[in-house]
């Protein structure tokens, strides 16, 4: 993974599935998509994962 830029933090239009909230993550990571999507499915089986996807969606600013 690389390391982020500068910058911020958005939920992604282009990559959009559900919030935008992978897509996001992966723009600002450098990194593909559908890589994001997986680690957050990993990420899952370990914590609650949804509730964790519903909260980056409401607190993540969407991307102008």
């Amino acid at each position: 993974m690389s390391v982020p830029s500068g910058k911020p933090l958005r939920r992604s239009k282009k990559h959009r599935i559900l919030g935008g909230v992978c897509g996001g993550f992966a723009e600002w990571r450098g990194m593909r998509p559908t890589t994001a999507r997986l680690l957050f499915i990993v990420l899952t089986l370990a914590i609650p994962g949804i509730f964790v996807y519903l909260v980056l969606w409401a607190i993540i600013p969407e991307e102008a």
